[in-house]
Order: structure tokens, then sequence, then C-alpha cells
């Protein structure tokens, strides 16, 4: 038979036996299928948990010791958790009694253990925790991005912000109910097929709706900045590309699940939004710490050496006011703005001839009044 033009050895089958049924014939590209879902997904999952440790540590030791007590940082550091968690189980589970190979084509599991149906439910659980963390962070986030518009276009967005991430969060709620019942049940999972997609198609509606205003809202600030004549800060620059990084890049993931045919793409949608949130604030605040050094320096020193910390940009006002551009990943330090604030309107209104320029700083510090109240 070997011999014979008609044999293909790529193409060979072999048997498997089971200890009360019919035997069981396995093809070897049907092996090799099932050989490479475990190692893509496994890499999938196993990048995730390396990046998500990577940065918390990260994290961690960069933040400074006054933000870590804000209600932001505490949210995106256990969302951090969260997804090290829920990726190092994905892992476990791959390289677990569920993947052995003689469980998944006799789907016989009786050697599973029921810690390993835990940590399933578990993942599921994690999930929908993680979602939620995201969801509190934008919600937060873009509460005090909005907080200069004015109270009915506040109301009207914070209110479709909720029924947005809201949805989100019911059908991940569905999903993770059914899911459950399902693998305590050890059925296949095909008939939640329609639930799972629904589920990410909400989750990044919600992702890039949040995004959207964020962006709009900073570009629209970036603007006003130019027209007047005070620069693009650094700063705010770079809080408006990680918010451009944040809708684009989750998005692209969640539109290849459905054209590329690689496992589980969606699930770095939600590992991409809880590692880009924090970074943003890092990155803006080295910016920050920099543009604060240069700016120590004796003037002739500074014009020696041509730089104004500002990332290639001019910077024609005071360096006082750049503290609030951050402060939407922070609202706890807004309170602190007032007096750079209102220093830096008077003079500038001196210099334009008008007095409703700088709307962002006397709505910010007017907003850190009442919370100090």
């Amino acid at each position: 038979m070997a011999n014979s033009p008609a044999f293909d050895p790529f193409n060979q089958s072999f048997t498997l036996l089971t200890p009360d049924g019919p035997p069981i014939n396995i093809t070897i590209p049907e092996l090799d299928e099932f050989i490479l879902y475990s190692v893509q997904i496994s890499i999938n999952y196993a990048a995730q948990l390396g990046a998500s440790l990577l940065f918390l540590v990260v994290l961690l030791l960069l933040t400074k010791p006054e933000k870590k007590k804000s209600p932001v940082f505490i949210i995106n550091s256990v969302a951090l958790v969260l997804n090290v968690l829920r990726t190092l189980l994905q892992c476990l589970y791959f390289t677990g009694p569920f993947s052995e190979t003689y469980a998944y084509f006799s789907l016989d599991y009786s050697k599973v253990s029921t810690s390993d149906y835990a940590n399933q439910v578990a993942i599921t659980v994690l999930t929908l925790l993680l979602l939620i963390c995201a969801e509190l962070s934008l919600l937060l986030q873009v509460h005090v991005v909005c907080i200069t518009l004015r109270q009915i276009f506040q109301r009207l967005i914070f209110a479709l912000s909720i029924i947005i991430a809201g949805l989100a969060v019911s059908f991940r709620l569905t999903f993770c109910i059914e899911n459950a019942k399902y693998i305590l049940a050890l059925k296949s999972l095909f008939p939640l097929e329609w639930l799972a997609s629904a589920t990410n198609i909400a989750t990044s509606i919600s992702i890039c709706w949040f995004c959207a205003v964020f962006v709009i809202k900073l570009g629209f600030a970036l603007n006003q900045r130019k027209r007047l004549g005070m620069g693009t800060v650094g700063p705010l620059r770079i809080v408006f590309i990680m918010g451009c990084q944040t809708l684009i890049i989750p998005a692209i993931f969640s539109i290849i699940e459905y054209f590329v045919p690689l496992p589980s793409m969606d699930s770095n949608v939600l590992s991409l939004v809880v590692i880009f949130l924090p970074l943003s604030s890092l990155w803006a605040s080295a910016s920050i710490d920099n543009r604060k050094r240069l700016s120590a320096q004796p003037k002739s020193q500074g014009r020696l050496l041509g730089s104004d910390g500002s990332d290639g940009f001019a910077v024609t006002g005071p360096l006082v006011d750049e503290k609030f551009l951050i402060e939407p990943l922070s609202p706890s330090t807004t309170a602190t703005t007032r007096t750079s604030h209102s220093s830096l309107v008077h003079s500038t209104n001196a210099k334009h001839g008008r007095v409703d320029f700088d709307l962002e700083a006397q709505k910010l510090a007017e907003f850190g009044d009442q919370r100090r109240k």
C-alpha cells in the first residue's frame, strides 16, 4: 500500500480505541489542525499575559505616590491584575487535561478534575469583571474630559455612555452565565456563537464610543490652543495620540476576528484597552517632568541647547498650566490647579484681548473647587 501511487503519507489515519464505544478514526490533517490551533491560541494568550504583567510592574513602579490613590489608577491596576489572571488560566486550559489529544477527540473528560472546571468558569467571570473595570475607567475619564461642556451636553454624553456601557456589560453577563452552564454540562459551545459575536460587537462599539468622545474633545482643545497661538502642548498631544490608538487598534482586532483564521483574536481587545489606558497617563507625566526640568534651567542655557521640552513644538505659554492636561486620567487632582489657571487666564486675556479663550482652565478650576467642598 505504501508503494501505491494513490497513497498519500500526509493524509494517513489512525485509530483510537475507547473503553466502551466504537473506535475513532483520526486523520493526520485533523491532528495537525488540533495541534496548530492549540499552539496559536497559547501564543496569543501568553503574549497578552506577558504584556499585562510587564505593564502592571511598570505602572506600579513609575506612578507617583500621590497619584496611586486616584480612582482611575486603582481601577486600571485592578484591570491589569484581572487580565493577568484571565490569560494565565487560559494558558493553563490549553496545557491541561481539557486539551489532551484523547480527551479532545473522544470527548472523554473523565480525568478532568473539579479544579479544572472551576478554572474554566473563573475565566468567564474574570472576563466579565475585566470589562466592568474597563468601562468604569472609560466612564471616569470621559466624565472629566467633558466637564467643560455645557451641562446639557454633559448629561447627554454621560447618559449615552452609561447606556452603551450597560449594554456591553449586559451582553457579557449573559454570555458569562450561559458559557458557565455549557462548561459544567460539557456541551459544545457552537450554539452560543451568535451570543459570543454579539458580545464582541457590543464591547467594540462601547470602546469606540468612549474613545471617540475622548479624541474629539481633545482634538477641539488642541485646535483651540493652536488658533490662539498657544502651540500644541506635548502632554495634550500625547493623550490625543493614545486616545486614537485606544480607538483604532482594538477595533482592528475586533474586525480581524471575522476575516482572519486566527483563534480568539477578539480576546486581545480588552487586553489592549487595559494596557493603553494607563499608558497615556505615564507617557504624559514623563513629558511634563521633562518639561519642568528644562524650564528650571537658566534661560541662556535653554537658548543654547535649543530645547523647549515640547517634543518639537514651540511653547508660547507658561508651563504651569500643563498639569491639568493629563488630569482627565485622574479626576481627584483637578482641585490643585486653580491658582495657576487663574494667572494664566489673566495674563493671556491681556495679550489676546478676550475673556473666554481658556474655558478649559476656568471650568476645571471650578470643578476642583466643587470637589474640595
